[in-house]
């Protein structure tokens, strides 16, 4: 079984400085860049559907008009 001892990683204890500064600014611009996902974008959108109104009749208007206190 594999353990922490297998990695063959350097502590930055054991870095020169300017490696360890490399290796931090390397750490630093990996989770700055975000992950680009591939988006599909299309090139037809829908339209909005636009309600039928119906017309209005004259004594439609009047009552409408009245309940509205008008």
């Amino acid at each position: 079984m594999a353990d922490l001892n297998d990695l063959e990683t350097k502590s930055i204890t054991e870095m020169t400085p300017d490696e360890a500064i490399e290796h931090l600014r390397q750490i630093r611009l990996s989770r700055r860049v975000p992950v680009k996902s591939a988006k599909k974008t299309t090139a037809v959108k829908k339209k909005a559907k636009v309600k039928a109104v119906p017309k209005l009749t004259s004594a439609q208007a009047d009552a409408l008009l009245k309940s509205l206190g008008g």
